[in-house]
C-alpha cells in the first residue's frame, strides 16, 4: 500500500540510484556543499549580529559602536548574498548535468530493448518518462535537495542556538513539535500517493496525444478531430483532477505547519516579552531567540513543502529505474560467434515455430522450413496474415523462434552479435520510415560515414535523384517529420536508396514497390535487378507481376509453406498461387 510509512522510506531509498550520476561531478558537489555551509553559517550569525546591534548600538552614545554594529550586520548579509548566489549556481548546474546524463542513459537503453517491449508499451508514455520524470529529478537535484539540506542545517543550528540562548524559551518550543510533525506524517503519505497518480495521469495524456499526432492524416481523413480533442481533453481533465487533489493536500499541509510553527513563535514571544518586562532577559537576547525561532520554523515549513517534491521525484526515479532495469530478451550472446567473411548469404529455417507475445494463441509460423542458397532470389507470396513479414522479423532477430532454429552461413542467429547479424541485411519495409532530417541524412542512414557522392549515386539508382535535385536546398532539404514533404512514392524511393547505399549481402524487400506508379516501378525494377545480382534476396510481394523472375516462389498460408517453385510451375499446379494469379492478371 502506498500510504504505509515503509513505502515512503522505500521511495527515499530510490534516490540512491542517483549516486552513479552524481559521482562524475564531485567538483560541483564540493562547491555546492562549501557555499551551503558558508550561507548557512551566515544565516545563523545574523541573529547574533542583531543582538549585538540592539544591546550595544542602541544603548551607548558611542558613534563608533553604532557604526561597527551596522557594518558587521552588512558584512554578514553580504557574505550570505554571495554564498547563496554561488550555491545556486553550483547546485543548478549539477541538476542540469545529472538530468542530461539520465536522459541520455535512458534513451540509449530504450534503443537496446527488443520489439516485444515496444509491443506492450506505449511510445507516448516512454516520451513522458524521458521528459516529465527526468524534469522532476532535475528539479530535485538542482533545487529541492539543496533547499532540504539547507533547511535541515538551519533547523539543527537554529534549535541548538535556541537552547544555548534561552533554555526556558526553548522548552516552550519543544511542546509544539509533536503538533507540527504529526500533520507532516499524515498528509505526507497522501501527497506521496497522489504524486505518483498525478505522474501516471500525465503519462496517459502524453500517450493519447502522441498516438493521435502520429496518425494525424488518418484523424483528419476520417474527420475525427472533435473526438480526438475530447479524448485528449478527458485525459488532461483526469490529470488536472489528480493534480488538484495533490495541490490541495500539499497546501493544507503547508498551512497547518506554518500556523503551528508561528503559533509557537507567538507563544515564545509572549513568554519572552514578560521576561523582558520582569527584567530577567535582555531585549537583544529575546530578539536573537525570536530570530532563531523564525529560522527554525521557516526551515520546518520549507521541509514540509519540499517533502512532497522529494517523494514525487523518488517515484519518478523509481519509474525510470524500472525502465533501466528492463532487459531485452533478444540480445547479443557473450561471447558471440563470428560470421565468416565475406558473408555468402546462405539462409536456413529449420522446423521453426513462432508465436508473437501479443498473440500467443495463434502460430505466426508453424513447422516452417526453408533453404535459401547464396545469390538466390526468393519471393514470399500469400494472403495477408500468412506469415511473410514474420520471416523477415525472425531473420533480423527482432524475435526468436520458440522451437527450431535459423542459420546464416551455417551459424545460428542466436549465436551471433546483433550488430554483425543485422549489418548483413538491408531492409526496405512496406511503409517507408523517414526521419525529420535532410534528404542526405535519410539516405545516409543506410551506412555511417557515406560521402555525398555515394548518397547521390544511390539516389540515382533508386530513381530518386531527379526529384531530390530540384528541392530548394537539394540534398540538404529538410524532409519534415516522417518525410511529410514527399509523396508516398518518393518516400519509398528514398527508402530504396538507403538500402542500396547499405550494400549488404542479404536484401529484404517488403513490398518495396507498392507505393510506386507503373513508370517508376518499371525503372526501380531495373535498379533492383542490378542490386540483387550476387546477393541473396527475399522479396515479399502481393503483386505477382513483380516476382515472376524470382528463382523460386514460396507460397505461404497460415504460417506454413503450401507450395514452392517457379511461376510457371506453380500456375500449372493450379493451387493457391494459380488462384491468386488468375485474380490479379484477369484484373
Amino acid at each position: 500500500m502506498t500510504d504505509q510509512p515503509a513505502d515512503s522510506s522505500r521511495k527515499i531509498r530510490l534516490l540512491t540510484r542517483l549516486l552513479p550520476y552524481l559521482k562524475p561531478y564531485r567538483g560541483l558537489i564540493i562547491g555546492w556543499l562549501g557555499f551551503l555551509a558558508l550561507s548557512s553559517t551566515a544565516t545563523l550569525i545574523l541573529p547574533q549580529a542583531v543582538r549585538v546591534m540592539i544591546d550595544h548600538g542602541f544603548t551607548q552614545a558611542n558613534a563608533s559602536a553604532i557604526n561597527a554594529s551596522f557594518l558587521g550586520l552588512f558584512v554578514v548579509a553580504a557574505v550570505l548574498a554571495v554564498a547563496t548566489a554561488a550555491r545556486f549556481f553550483f547546485v543548478s548546474l549539477l541538476g542540469e548535468r545529472v538530468a542530461a546524463d539520465l536522459r541520455r542513459r535512458l534513451y540509449d537503453h530504450l534503443l537496446t530493448l527488443d520489439q516485444a517491449f515496444f509491443e506492450r508499451t506505449r511510445t507516448g508514455e516512454l516520451v513522458s518518462r524521458l521528459a516529465a520524470d527526468t524534469e522532476l529529478v532535475q528539479t530535485v537535484v538542482g533545487s529541492t535537495l539543496s533547499v532540504a539540506l539547507r533547511s535541515v542545517v538551519t533547523l539543527i543550528g537554529g534549535a541548538t542556538l535556541m537552547m544555548l540562548t534561552s533554555p526556558r524559551l526553548a522548552g516552550f518550543t519543544v511542546l509544539v513539535i509533536p503538533a507540527v510533525v504529526l500533520p507532516i506524517v499524515i498528509f505526507g503519505r497522501r501527497v506521496s500517493r497522489l504524486s505518483r497518480e498525478s505522474q501516471d495521469r500525465i503519462a496517459d495524456a502524453s500517450a493519447t496525444a502522441a498516438e493521435a499526432l502520429n496518425a494525424v492524416h488518418t484523424v483528419q481523413a476520417y474527420t475525427r478531430e472533435p473526438q480526438e480533442s475530447r479524448r485528449y481533453a478527458d485525459a488532461v481533465a483526469r490529470a488536472l483532477a489528480t493534480a488538484r487533489r495533490r495541490i490541495a493536500t500539499t497546501g493544507t499541509l503547508t498551512a497547518l505547519v506554518i500556523l503551528l510553527s508561528f503559533g509557537a513563535i507567538t507563544l515564545v514571544l509572549w513568554a519572552g516579552a514578560k521576561a523582558v518586562i520582569a527584567g530577567t532577559m535582555a531585549v537583544g537576547v529575546l530578539s536573537q531567540f525570536v530570530l532563531y525561532a523564525v529560522l527554525a520554523a521557516g526551515s520546518v515549513g520549507a521541509l514540509t513543502e519540499v517533502w512532497g517534491q522529494i517523494l514525487r521525484a523518488a517515484g519518478a526515479l523509481g519509474r525510470i529505474g524500472e525502465l533501466l532495469d528492463t532487459r531485452a530478451d533478444i540480445r547479443s550472446p557473450q561471447p558471440a560467434q563470428a560470421l565468416s567473411q565475406p558473408v555468402r548469404g546462405a539462409i536456413r529455417f529449420e522446423q521453426v515455430e513462432f508465436r508473437y507475445p501479443s498473440r500467443p494463441d495463434r502460430a505466426a509460423l508453424h513447422d516452417f522450413s526453408l533453404a535459401v542458397e547464396p545469390g538466390q532470389t526468393i519471393a514470399l507470396v500469400g494472403p495477408s496474415g500468412a506469415g511473410k513479414t514474420t520471416v523477415f522479423q525472425l531473420l533480423l532477430r527482432f524475435h526468436d523462434p520458440l522451437t527450431g532454429r535459423i542459420t546464416l552461413d551455417g551459424a545460428d542467429l542466436r549465436a551471433l552479435a546483433l550488430p554483425e547479424l543485422r549489418g548483413s541485411f538491408a531492409l526496405v519495409p512496406q511503409d517507408p520510415v523517414l526521419f525529420g532530417a535532410s534528404a542526405a541524412d535519410n539516405i545516409g542512414f543506410g551506412r555511417t560515414g557515406a560521402s555525398l557522392d555515394e548518397i547521390v549515386a544511390a539516389a540515382g539508382l533508386a530513381e530518386a535523384h531527379d526529384f531530390l535535385d530540384v528541392l530548394p536546398e537539394r540534398y540538404d532539404t529538410y524532409l519534415g517529420e516522417r518525410g511529410v514533404r514527399l509523396s508516398g512514392g518518393q518516400q519509398q524511393r528514398v527508402a530504396i536508396a538507403r538500402a542500396l547505399l547499405r550494400d549488404a549481402p542479404v536484401l529484404l524487400l517488403d513490398e518495396a514497390t507498392s507505393s510506386l506508379d507503373a513508370q517508376s516501378e518499371h525503372l526501380i525494377q531495373h535498379a533492383l535487378e542490378r542490386l540483387m545480382r550476387g546477393r541473396t534476396t527475399l522479396v515479399i510481394a502481393h503483386r505477382l507481376a513483380t516476382v515472376q523472375r524470382a528463382d523460386r516462389i514460396v507460397v505461404m498460408d497460415g504460417g506454413r509453406i503450401v507450395a514452392q517453385g517457379t511461376h510457371a510451375e506453380l500456375v500449372r499446379e493450379d493451387g493457391l498461387y494459380a488462384e491468386l494469379a488468375r485474380l490479379q492478371f484477369a484484373a
